[in-house]
């Protein structure tokens, strides 16, 4: 038995530990792609348009990515949609070389990536379930966590160094290494059962098992729209924060990549914590609670704060607790989700659970710039809000971060109340 559950943690570290490594070069590419866009075109807009091309395939067809998980092998699955991801790094780089990339091809292929990564994803999941021991859940959950946090913390680093010093060829040659060190460790070293199930029918009625199962457990759809809803909350934050810090005083682009980078040193530690931390007596109230502390304290941290020191304080405290939350959600999905069934339970909740986020980064940024920081011209002679908010440009994006504290507060007590009824352990 130990020779066994010892040989599943192998294929995990083999797994998590390439798979990890080739996330790192996609992000790096990402990154440095996002930076060529900028040169070229001078618009913001136009490199958030990268990230929301991703999103919008990831939203839209994860339902129906979740059926495929769910029909066909996990490691086929894995492997064929890694390889058409890599195609498209690779076209990126020969467009780039013979000097033909336009932005309009970056769209295409980000789109096409992120439909990858919706097949992908799932399949990832039910993978990550199928070689690990229950009993490892939150261990290995934690290790998930950290390695996304080493990703948001390097990521930037490196390619801003790599496409500096070297240009985006080096940088889409790093990821097409990596990615080949992920694609021989999974089809050489990793075995994954097959628990895959030949099913006639239609993909519209397969799907439709999903939201079924969803319904016929509350507790699992109530924590999903729960999420749902942090995420709107926590999509605005990533808005409103430039609009905060680079206008401050004390602020500027350098104090802004210090703080950002503070909200995934918080998750490093968060992530390590939580791999070392028992099993609590109710996850679900561990759920609630932790992003109560996170939404209820940042935000309005940083609403009053005029400190640099403070902004990373804020961050730390927002942060901290993410992983430890986002582990024990991952264990009871998985406890609670038959195995045949979670391709396309985790595809329904990436629906549920993400589309916020467009649509929060759309409503921070429209508050800011047409309702709060016209609000705060407008008064600019009131001694209350000054004081409170600061004066000039940002004080606006104070008072937003105050207004979505007060919405991740409400958030979390509301729905809170709602998940008291339900207990989760895994005794």
């Amino acid at each position: 038995m130990n020779k066994l559950h010892n040989n599943k943690l192998r294929n995990f570290y083999i797994l998590w530990s390439t798979q990890s490594l080739s996330q790192l070069g996609s992000s790096i590419t990402a990154f440095a792609l996002t930076l060529w866009l900028y040169e070229k075109t001078g618009s913001a807009l136009s490199t958030a348009a990268l990230t929301i091309c991703t999103y919008v395939p990831y939203v839209l067809m994860s339902i129906f990515a979740g059926v495929l998980t769910d029909r066909f092998d996990k490691k086929k699955t894995m492997l064929v949609c890694d390889t058409l991801a890599a195609v498209c790094t690779v076209a990126v780089f020969i467009l780039y070389k013979t000097d033909n990339l336009a932005v309009w091809h970056l769209y295409a292929i980000n789109a096409f990536s992120g439909l990858m990564n919706t097949v992908q994803q799932p399949a990832s999941e039910v993978a990550m379930t199928l070689i690990v021991n229950k009993d490892d859940y939150q261990k290995t959950s934690g290790l998930q966590s950290l390695s996304r946090s080493l990703i948001s913390i390097l990521n930037p680093l490196i390619a801003t160094a790599l496409y500096g010093l070297a240009g985006l060829d080096v940088v889409i040659g790093l990821d097409v290494c990596s990615f080949m060190v992920a694609f021989v460790a999974l089809a050489a070293c990793i075995r994954i059962p097959d628990v895959s199930k030949e099913k006639r029918e239609s993909i519209l009625l397969l799907a439709k098992e999903g939201i079924v199962f969803l319904k016929k457990t509350p507790m699992i759809l109530t924590l999903i729209l729960f999420m749902s809803g942090v995420n709107f909350t926590a999509s605005a934050f990533d808005a409103v924060l430039p609009g905060l810090v680079i206008p401050s005083p004390r602020g500027g682009t350098t104090v802004l990549g210090l703080v950002t980078s503070f909200a995934g040193i918080a998750m490093a530690v968060g992530s390590v914590l939580i791999s070392f931390m028992p099993k609590p007596k109710n996850r679900v109230r561990v759920v609630y609670l932790t992003m109560l502390i996170s939404l209820g304290t940042e935000n309005f941290l940083l609403a009053f704060a005029r400190s640099p020191i403070l902004w990373c304080v804020g961050q730390i405290v927002g942060w901290i607790l993410v992983p430890i939350m986002s582990a024990n959600l991952d264990v009871i999905m998985r406890n609670t989700t038959p195995v045949e069934l979670q391709g396309r339970v985790y595809a329904c909740r990436n629906t549920f659970q993400f589309f916020t986020i467009p649509i929060g980064l759309f409503w921070g940024g429209f508050m800011v710039d047409k309702v709060c920081e016209p609000f705060m011209a407008k008064h600019i002679d009131s001694a209350p809000l000054t004081v409170l908010f600061g004066a000039g440009k940002g004080s606006g994006a104070a008072l937003m971060m105050f207004i979505l504290g007060v919405v991740g507060t409400v958030l979390c007590v509301v729905t809170g109340s709602r998940l008291k009824k339900y207990k989760y352990s895994d005794n």
